[in-house]
């Protein structure tokens, strides 16, 4: 006992040393006497220990035969304490051979551990099958959410088969008469609905689940998926709460409901379709997806605020943040559909350089076909190789679309044939005799299979240093829906070996028992595979696309730089999708396509502009080329002429203004909607702030009505006992004016805009005392 009560007094002296050095990061640590403690004493007194960041702090439990998270607060606040009313639900049977065992867990004390970042609560099965469970809370940055995920490892000899094991639960427990809200934020994946951002009241008996995937297209709003993440607040007084979201790009639900006593709900896989069951075989172990919780003030924007830095300095590849061009201004050749081809590429090098845009992308079209991906010879007769040498001598950056876990029906050396019986092994299903890939979508791969991890490494790999790139963008169906395969690592399939449902017509094979299992082992290959190309090459960007927006989430944060959120690209749609998405993750990494769109007048050029740069700008057409635009209602098709002289003129001025005054505001400020999500007719705003350089700029947007000239814009985050010098961009410095900032957040600024569908950027500085 003495051996232990001196290292406990060790400890209990690192944590001291630590927490002098590391602010906003506390520890308890009288609570560490949990190590001294006998199994019987802890049965009857469970012991808490307190994890905490800057805004966050936990208590956790330590049950004989479960965790518990006590409750989470705020710090330094005397708001609410969020007290969970029950344990964390750990699995209570596997089944092995067939045969259902019933598990008992039971606290091992001698292997908790407990830092000034993390907890680990080490439990075991008491009889056959040996298994031990790490219950962990992770504390990675000074300010934010904290972190926690759950393993499991097969410490027996034989395969065993797991249920499903929820990431997190709560039952916390509340006023009856308490007034909250509860937010969700839609992908913007194909077009953006007409309601994105969900923020409503949350009655007794309300209930809620939230679904995401990476294949959806969903119809209406009533079938939009979640980006991962849900916040509830009080909706009056300080609108504290608390926020939790999910860091995986596979099948996932968030549950929430409430009663009159009570908030509950669920996190982690989607257990639906089921039964949910996964394979751990001798040694293995399983990973919950990690979910992060936090606690904020001020609302969603307060979360967001908080989020949206952790984010950047947690999840984000640190050598693209510091980057002090990130985010890039891109070229795109998309608008061109898939006829790109050589001429048009050198000639969308010279257009960039001479616009001050930073880099080409070179969309699809370019290679052979679907799963021969190499390039067309008809197309570049002398390869990409060239056209990204040019690039590079012109001072810009080249990427390239790869759909990278299609095959299709190319016979070339090199080429992913469906019909090559090692290839056919590893599709999700068989083809049908006559199936042929659509133009750039063909025939999924099970990238879970080792074998398919494999190769597609070493593909990928071929492909950046034969095309000499700067960034991938993966597409398509890359996270399978289900698969029907026997012998692949995930569970048996409920499914037909083949199905008339299949990608090159368009379609993802129909959701079954095992799609959960599926796109489980699918994520996990395809984070390897990332972070091994990162490994190999760390200066290499990566865009996720996944047909516009259906992978907006937080695992794609942490293996991307910049996300597509959305796959229609006029102004009214981008505009949404970054008001949406905006409440969740940094701005530099969203990315909106510029298309062509109608713009008589110069004020709706650069309202076309502006609202694809708020985040990462790429422009979706070659502006020496007239075309159509392919977003619009039928009834407004028209041919848009090429850019005019004025056009190349404001589009080189406005490229020049955001990577001088935008883009830092972009990368560091904070952000906040200072408006109604855009409707298109109605005025709409969004305000960035920068504490630390006391500067920021509120893009306005007068929609299209005619009958609100003027609109008055109420400031966040700025100091109300300063002065700030304003200054409306398009008029000029000569309409500079100082305001006080009280005057701001109460009263507003007023944004006058004569012309509809027209803009302005207003800078603003806080003066010098």
């Amino acid at each position: 006992m003495k051996r232990k009560e001196g290292i406990i007094m060790q400890d209990m002296l690192y944590l001291f040393k630590r927490k002098r050095r590391q602010r906003g990061i506390l520890l308890t640590a009288v609570a560490l006497s949990i190590l001294a403690l006998s199994a019987n004493t802890l049965a009857a007194t469970p012991q808490q220990i307190v994890l905490s960041s800057a805004e966050t702090a936990i208590t956790v439990e330590a049950g004989s035969d479960a965790p518990k998270l006590v409750e989470v607060r705020l710090q330094n606040q005397n708001s609410d304490r969020w007290r969970n009313q029950i344990s964390e639900a750990l699995i209570d049977h596997v089944d092995i051979g067939g045969v259902m065992y019933p598990l008992r867990w039971h606290l091992q004390t001698s292997k908790v551990t407990a830092s000034a970042d993390t907890v680990s609560l080490i439990y075991e099965t008491v009889a056959a099958p040996h298994l031990r469970l790490t219950w962990q809370w992770r504390v990675r940055a000074d300010k934010g959410p904290i972190e926690h995920t759950i393993f499991i490892q097969n410490l027996g000899q034989s395969e065993v088969w797991l249920p499903l094991q929820p990431s997190f639960r709560f039952d916390w427990k509340v006023d009856p008469k308490q007034s909250l809200q509860r937010l969700w934020v839609e992908k913007g994946s194909g077009t953006p609905s007409s309601v994105g951002t969900h923020l409503d009241d949350l009655h007794p008996g309300d209930s809620w689940t939230g679904t995401s995937t990476s294949y959806a297209n969903p119809v209406s709003y009533q079938s939009r998926e979640m980006i991962p993440y849900a916040l509830v607040s009080n909706s009056r007084g300080d609108r504290s709460g608390w926020y939790i979201g999910m860091e995986f790009s596979g099948r996932t639900r968030i549950t929430l409901g409430r009663d009159r006593g009570s908030v509950r709900g669920e996190v982690g896989l989607n257990p639906d379709p089921g039964p949910f069951q996964t394979r751990l075989l001798a040694g293995e172990s399983f990973e919950t997806p990690t979910v992060f919780l936090g606690t904020f003030s001020g609302g969603p924007d307060g979360a967001a605020n908080i989020l949206r830095r952790w984010v950047r300095q947690v999840l984000n590849n640190p050598l693209t943040v510091q980057n002090l061009s990130y985010p890039l201004m891109t070229s795109n050749t998309w608008g061109e559909g898939l006829e790109i081809n050589e001429t048009q590429a050198y000639r969308m090098i010279d257009q960039a350089a001479q616009l001050g845009l930073e880099m080409l992308h070179i969309d699809a079209g370019w290679f052979k076909g679907v799963g021969d991906w190499y390039p067309s010879p008809s197309k570049f007769p002398h390869g990409l190789a060239p056209i990204a040498d040019e690039a590079h001598r012109r001072g810009l950056k080249f990427g390239m679309w790869v759909n990278w876990a299609q095959a299709g029906i190319g016979t070339e050396p090199g080429s992913l044939n469906v019909n090559d019986p090692k290839v056919k092994d590893w599709l999700i299903a068989d083809t049908p005799p006559d199936w042929k890939p659509d133009s750039f979508v063909g025939r999924t791969m099970d990238i879970g299979v080792p074998a398919v991890k494999d190769y597609t490494l070493h593909e990928i790999e071929r492909i950046v240093r034969d095309n000499h790139l700067d960034m991938l963008e993966h597409d398509g169906y890359l996270v399978a829906n289900s698969c029907s395969r026997l012998d692949h690592p995930h569970a048996a399939s409920n499914l037909p070996p083949t199905s008339t449902a299949v990608e090159g017509n368009g379609l993802a094979m129909p959701e079954s028992s095992n799609s959960t299992d599926v796109s489980y082992h699918a994520v996990r290959s395809y984070y390897e595979i990332y972070s091994h190309l990162r490994e190999q090459h760390p200066a290499l960007m990566f865009e996720i696309c996944n047909d516009g927006g259906r992978m907006v989430d937080f695992g794609s944060a942490a293996h991307g730089d910049y996300i597509s959120i959305t796959d229609t690209y006029d102004p009214l749609s981008n505009r949404r999708a970054f008001f949406d998405a905006s409440y969740v993750f940094p701005p530099a990494m969203l990315e909106t396509y510029v298309d062509r769109w109608p713009t008589p007048r110069i004020e709706n050029f650069r309202y076309m502009l502006r609202s694809g740069m708020m985040g990462w700008f790429s422009l979706m057409f070659d502006p020496t080329l007239a075309g159509n635009p392919n977003t619009l209602d039928i009834s407004r098709l028209v041919t848009i002429p090429k850019w005019t002289a004025d056009d190349y003129a404001a589009a080189r001025e406005e490229f020049a203004l955001y990577k001088d005054k935008l883009r830092p505001l972009i990368r560091n400020a904070d952000l906040y909607h200072v408006s109604e999500r855009p409707d298109g007719i109605h005025w709409d705003g969004m305000e960035y702030f920068d504490p630390k350089s006391r500067r920021g700029v509120l893009f306005a947007f007068h929609g299209s009505t005619t009958t609100e000239s003027v609109h008055h814009f109420q400031l966040q985050g700025i100091n109300p006992k300063r002065s700030y010098r304003l200054t409306f961009h398009d008029r000029g410095s000569s309409s500079d004016v100082v305001v006080s900032g009280l005057a701001l957040m109460q009263a507003g600024v007023d944004v006058s805009l004569p012309v509809p569908i027209s803009s302005d950027l207003v800078f603003f500085q806080e003066e010098s005392q």
